[in-house]
């Protein structure tokens, strides 16, 4: 089974339903070999989130330590059918890197019509670069649309390693079709572990097992390298930045 060094979804306490620091998060990618990852924790509409502030103060937080890049991020929410997230404005170009995705206590699931419309707007909206965990079977959705919307627009969708160990049970069959989707859409897929403590990660097994199963092309697999990621935000209009240099290999 491939390594990957990369990983664009992980939480702290920030988010109190999660247990690690940022400290934790650079000690065990160390250890892991990891390379780059992105701390993105929930936007500030839901319940146990932080504060607006937290992501606007993320300038304080260094993006190398000990050989490890970290990406300055948010996993916001998707607010309504419209496609809005919980984060605007300037603040967004701040971030490094712009997750989204549904959660129930902020969107409440409803009908497929209205799921997939609301993850089209959001990402032809431009203030998206990931949608978090399109495969919940709790938010059915036009799979093949949302792909070539996605493709379209240059945003990635992704595999969530923790919907099949933890969380949004039987994710497993939207989640092979949304990669079979994507590839044949000619769009990009990134894998998150979405971890809520450090140990999880960089932890992708069972999403590999997924990518692996439609035989996904790895050159549009953003984890592939921190060369990958960056070039991919980048292409967003993300500032390039000179201090991730040194993870390019």
């Amino acid at each position: 089974m491939m390594k990957f060094s990369v990983d664009t979804h992980a939480h702290t306490i920030a988010s109190t339903h999660a247990y690690s620091t940022v400290h934790d998060y650079f000690a065990v990618a160390k250890s892991k070999g990891m390379k780059l990852f992105a701390i993105t924790d929930h936007g500030p509409d839901m319940a146990d989130a932080p504060h607006f502030w937290h992501f606007v103060n993320m300038r304080v937080l260094p993006r190398i330590v000990d050989g490890v890049g970290m990406l300055r991020g948010i996993e916001a929410n998707i607010k309504n059918e419209l496609g809005e997230i919980d984060f605007y404005g300037n603040y967004l170009q701040e971030l490094d890197i712009v997750l989204a995705g549904f959660h129930e206590p902020v969107f409440p699931p409803s009908t497929q019509e209205i799921h997939t419309q609301a993850l089209i707007n959001c990402i032809e909206s431009g203030h998206v670069d990931i949608i978090t965990h399109p495969g919940n079977p709790k938010y059915p959705i036009d799979i093949h649309r949302v792909a070539q919307i996605a493709a379209k627009h240059n945003v990635a969708l992704e595999i969530n390693n923790s919907s099949f160990l933890t969380s949004r049970n039987g994710s497993l069959p939207n989640c092979t079709d949304i990669a079979r989707a994507v590839k044949n859409a000619g769009g990009l897929l990134v894998m998150g572990s979405d971890s809520h403590v450090a140990f999880s990660l960089g932890d992708f097994d069972k999403s590999i097992e997924v990518i692996e199963s439609v035989d996904f092309p790895l050159e549009r697999l953003l984890n592939r390298s921190p060369a990958a990621l960056l070039s991919f935000l980048a292409s967003r209009g993300h500032t390039t930045l000179d201090e991730y240099s040194v993870l390019i290999d």
